[in-house]
This record gives structure tokens, C-alpha cells and sequence, in this order.
């Protein structure tokens, strides 16, 4: 008997010659071009769909003036007219009826439950029901939605430390909340439902809701900046009188620029509040005037543009509350950066001196 182990594998499949079988084959997958070509079938199908149940719509369903049910449109001014929201919002339940707000009001106090403070809470309703569900059963391994709520999360947590460094940690639940709540409310402007039925209505197209978001910004930044510095070092941010030791003008001319922005931070709510009024609420009726002047497609690829342009109007006012809260808590020394070594060089600022970079003669 051999001892040459060749002989065994030989032995063993005597279809072989001692060579390793071959790999087999993969199977075969679909090419690029065949994919490519079945999505834009897809997308085109999709469009067509979308233009045929308009134009159903059109014919069996057709838009009629505002408070004329029934009516024909006469004209492309019906139309606009039909997508037009007023800023004044419908109030959904009024606990004051005696005394009604006018349909031309924007900022008002009333008590009652309007249509943007409704769809509110259910927004709320729905992040709140989706957190719990979300974190109820975490795992060390993540599944899908897990893996997404983690991933959002780190997200956000590494955009406000990239801006505001480790000390924005503190303020991240804050930020988040606020990112979350305004994304969902700007959203669900865009859906279908919203604005047909009046009891719903987009939260931050009702600058009566952007306001008190920038309100409770104003508040929490001016709370961690005397929390932080105390009375005096928060306010001697603004009214330097040290500036009296370089002389009078001097002096005057610190507390001058101080008193500029001790004014200032009672503007940041109100461009807070109305950038964020301004953009949702023009971006729904630019959606509704196009809507009403031409098919689906145009509206369609505006559509998911002005979703995306929420999320940016959401990140913008979420920064800017993280941002001032950063400024507030930094005291007066701490925002003034540092000069170089060689600042007092009459070389100037562009580097080190020239004389010290010369070789040394022997």
C-alpha cells in the first residue's frame, strides 16, 4: 500500500487528476444598465399614475371657489384663491365665544384650542409614542428602528459638540427636542390632509406657535448665561465700564457698543420666530398656488424640495438656540481671542518675525 497521500484524494474521486476541483460559479445577478432601467420604468409609472389620478380628480372631483361648494371654478384667480391660508388660524374649539378674533389677526390672545395648537399635540403625541416604543426593549445587538433612533441621535449629538464643543453636551436633549419637534411640524404641513381639513393645520405655520418656541429659546439661554456667570458677570457683558481706564471716550464708547447688544439679544426671538413663521408658511402657499396651476409633476418634485428646505429651517433654529446658549455662558474674557506671540511685532500679524527666520552670519 502507498503512503503517498496523492494517491488517496486520487482514490477518493477518480474523476480528478490531482487537481483542486474548480469554484463554482456565482450565480447570475442582474447588470447596472438592466437595474437602472427597471427604477426609471418604475419612476416613470409612478408619474404617469400620479398625473391620471389628477386628472380624475379634476374631472369627477372639481375644485370649487372658497365658501361656494358646488360652484365652478371661474378662473386661475379661483384657483389661487382656493390655496391661499390665511395666517389667522381656524380655531377648532373656542372657549371664549363672546369675544371672536378677527379673520385678519396674526398675533393674538384668545383662549381657545386653534387648529396649529391641536395638530401640535398630536405631533407631540406621535414623538412621544414613538420614543417609548423605540427605547422600550433596547438591545446590546440593535434592529432596524433601534439602529435608526441611535443613529439619529448620534447625529445631532456630534453636530452641536462640533459647534459648540464639549460644553454644548449639556444642552443636547434640549436641542434635539426642539429639532424633532420642529422637523415633524413642518412636515406634516405637506401632507395631503393638511390644510383641506381645517382643524388641521402645520404648527410652525402659525407664527403664534413659532413665537412662544422663541420665547422659551430667549428664556432658557438668558437662565443658563446668569446661572453660569451670576448677575453681575452676565450683565457685565454688555456694560463694560473698564473702558474708563483708556479715558473717557473710551469708556463712553464701550458702554455704547454694550447697550447695542443688550438691545440686540430682544431681537433674536423675533427673527427666530419669524424666519421659521416666514418660511413654512410661504412654502405651503407657493406649493398650493402651484398645485392649483399646473399637474402633478412640477408639484411632485416641489414637493419633496420643500421637504427638504423643512429640515434645514428645523436644523437652523435648532442651532441657533444651541449657539446662543453657548454665548451666554461664556464670560466676557472668554469671547475675546487671544492675539499671537508676536502681535506686538511692527512686522504685523502675518507670522512669526522676519528677522528670526534669517540665518545666522558667521
Amino acid at each position: 500500500m502507498s503512503s503517498d497521500p496523492r494517491a488517496v484524494v486520487v482514490a477518493a474521486d477518480p474523476n480528478t487528476d490531482g487537481a483542486p476541483p474548480p469554484a463554482e460559479e456565482p450565480a447570475d445577478e442582474p447588470s447596472a444598465p438592466v437595474a437602472g432601467s427597471k427604477r426609471r420604468r418604475n419612476i416613470i409609472a409612478l408619474l404617469l399614475s400620479v398625473i391620471a389620478i389628477d386628472v380624475l380628480a379634476f374631472l369627477f372631483v372639481p375644485p370649487f371657489p372658497v365658501g361656494q361648494p358646488g360652484q365652478k371654478i371661474t378662473g386661475i384667480a379661483d384657483l389661487i384663491a382656493a390655496n391661499l391660508e390665511f395666517p389667522s388660524p381656524h380655531v377648532v374649539w373656542d372657549l371664549a365665544p363672546d369675544d371672536p378674533v378677527g379673520s385678519e389677526a396674526i398675533l393674538f390672545f384668545h383662549p381657545s384650542i386653534s387648529a396649529p395648537l391641536l395638530t401640535m399635540w398630536i405631533v407631540m403625541a406621535v414623538i412621544v409614542v414613538f420614543a417609548f416604543l423605540a427605547t422600550r426593549r433596547m438591545t446590546a445587538v440593535p434592529g432596524r428602528v433601534q439602529n435608526a433612533l441611535e443613529f439619529a441621535w448620534e447625529s445631532l449629538e456630534n453636530w452641536a459638540i462640533s459647534l459648540g464643543g464639549p460644553g454644548a453636551r449639556k444642552h443636547i436633549p434640549l436641542f434635539t427636542a426642539f429639532f424633532l419637534f420642529i422637523l415633524f411640524s413642518n412636515w406634516s404641513g405637506l401632507l395631503p390632509f393638511f390644510g383641506k381639513i381645517e382643524a388641521l393645520r402645520a404648527p410652525t405655520s402659525d407664527v403664534n406657535v413659532t413665537i412662544g418656541l422663541a420665547l422659551v429659546v430667549f428664556v432658557y439661554f438668558h437662565f443658563r448665561g446668569f446661572q453660569a456667570l451670576g448677575l453681575r458677570g452676565y450683565l457685565g457683558k454688555f456694560f463694560v465700564f473698564t473702558g474708563f481706564r483708556h479715558g473717557v471716550a473710551g469708556g463712553l464708547i464701550d458702554l455704547f457698543v454694550g447697550f447695542i447688544e443688550f438691545l440686540l439679544e430682544f431681537i433674536k426671538p423675533v427673527t427666530l420666530a419669524m424666519r421659521l413663521f416666514g418660511n413654512i408658511f410661504g412654502g405651503e402657499v407657493a406649493l398650493g398656488v402651484i398645485t392649483a396651476l399646473t399637474i402633478a409633476v412640477l408639484p411632485a418634485a416641489m414637493l419633496l424640495l420643500e421637504g427638504l428646505l423643512n429640515f434645514v429651517q428645523a436644523l437652523i433654529f435648532s442651532t441657533l438656540m444651541l449657539m446662543y446658549t453657548i454665548i451666554a455662558v461664556e464670560s466676557h474674557g472668554e469671547e475675546a481671542h487671544s492675539a499671537p506671540a508676536f502681535a506686538d511685532d511692527p512686522q504685523g500679524l502675518e507670522g512669526p518675525p522676519i528677522a528670526s527666520m534669517q540665518p545666522a552670519r558667521h
